[in-house]
């Protein structure tokens, strides 16, 4: 029995966890806890010193430590399994994904596909827009997640908007990951800008996409494309749909740039997933993001298609193995993760119950869902939303195809009861 550690281990990944092949190997075991890692503000050394002192006292070996959150998550993995002797990537090559403006400068040095940017000098009194660069653009911190300060600014006014939002939000992931930087021999670029600056970026469109894959012994393997479609008039996430139905020539393109930038940036011993916007006028292809790891939302997914979710490649590499990954042997011939959400503030009167869930399975095979409000709290007050909307519930639905796909999930919305009182 292998013991594995998941920090920020939650219900959900748990679920999926359980699915991945000879499951009743793997003991996994919660480090820390959610509310640890992604409520306020954000200590590195103290998060570090909690997970070894957790660590020391579990009386039996520690086979492996995996994670699949986000920045501080990505660089206590790191820094625990350096402490610990066991497999993961190097801390430069996750920072160099994980600050904006350095995984920008290594793409110019490795692809094409990448949109114009520059930092905004939040130092300055008055800050102006990087030179050459115009409206729209895209204003966020070097390191923020989940699209949490990501401004879309179109014109003076919410340019200077935006700014200020960033200044004042900024410091509390930021300062955690100057901490991080000051462990690195950073190149002048980064050194001079810092983990608490912004960046902006020209803004792009068509039809966002990703690709998933792992590292291993300097192996870059993508393993699955998917697509990931917007609300309308939105930039929030309506759903992310996997197997991508984008041209294979297009896909192949994602591929072969995925697989270029990641060995640009060194990453090894890792899972990855990167974000594109793909332009079916012109059939280019933009990098929007590089994430040191494989994305939670996409578990399910995986499940429902391939058979086996995401997480075994994260099982896998956190073992020291070479993943072996299965393709097409699930029930299903498409799946989806759907973002349920809500575009205004409110009070959350009541939320649907486990009877609820319980009710749509029982009508819908291939559906799961997990409520992410909270009864009695705003709904500003949850973590790691994005600036321009709230999640109520993710939805997760395999399907024989696209029709069947938005259908089930219409008839889960109708049968979820949220209730607000503002």
């Amino acid at each position: 029995m292998k013991n594995i550690f998941v920090l920020a281990l939650n219900e959900g990944n748990l679920r999926t966890l359980h699915a991945v092949p000879k499951a009743e190997d793997y003991r996994f075991h919660q480090l820390l806890a959610v509310d640890d890692i992604q409520f306020g503000q954000v200590d590195i050394g103290r998060l570090f010193d909690a997970a070894v002192s957790q660590l020391d006292e579990f009386p039996g070996p520690i086979d492996a430590i995996v994670s699949y959150w986000d920045f501080p998550s990505s660089v206590l993995h790191v820094l625990l399994c350096e402490h610990y002797g066991l497999p993961g990537p190097s801390l430069e090559s996750v920072v160099k994904c994980e600050h904006k403006y350095w995984s920008r400068l290594e793409q110019r040095e490795s692809i094409d596909e990448y949109p114009l940017f520059g930092i905004v000098d939040l130092r300055e009194r008055r800050p102006t827009p990087p030179e050459g660069m115009r409206y729209p653009m895209w204003l966020k911190p070097v390191k923020s997640y989940s699209s949490n300060l990501a401004f879309l600014a179109r014109d003076e006014a919410e340019f200077e908007d935006a700014v200020r939002r960033i200044r004042a939000g900024v410091g509390r992931i930021g300062k955690a990951f100057d901490a991080v930087l000051r462990l690195l021999d950073l190149p002048a670029a980064i050194r001079e800008v810092g983990g608490q600056a912004c960046l902006a970026e020209e803004a792009l469109s068509g039809e966002q996409c990703a690709t998933e894959g792992y590292v291993h012994n300097g192996d870059v393997v993508v393993y699955g494309v998917l697509d990931s479609i917007d609300y309308p008039e939105s930039p929030s996430f309506l759903r992310h749909q996997y197997p991508s139905q984008l041209p294979e020539a297009v896909q192949q393109r994602l591929r072969d740039v995925s697989r270029r930038v990641i060995t640009r940036v060194g990453l090894d011993e890792s899972t990855f997933s990167i974000e594109f916007f793909y332009d079916p006028r012109s059939g280019g292809v933009t990098l929007l993001e590089i994430n040191p790891r494989h994305s939670q939302s996409h578990a399910e997914l995986f499940e429902f298609v391939d058979g086996c979710p995401n997480h075994y490649a994260m099982v896998q590499l956190g073992l020291g193995r070479a993943p072996e990954l299965p393709s097409g042997e699930g029930p299903y011939d498409i799946a989806a993760k759907w973002y349920h959400r809500r575009f205004s503030d409110a009070l959350v009167s009541s939320v649907p119950g486990p009877e609820d869930i319980e009710r749509l399975r029982g009508e819908l095979d291939g559906v799961e869902v997990d409520v992410i409000a909270q009864e009695g709290r705003w709904l500003s007050e949850l973590p790691s939303q994005d600036s321009y909307s709230y999640e109520l519930a993710h939805v997760f639905v395999g399907a024989r195809d696209e029709r069947e796909l938005v259908d089930k999930y219409a008839r889960c919305v109708e049968g979820l009861p949220f209730e607000f009182a503002a």
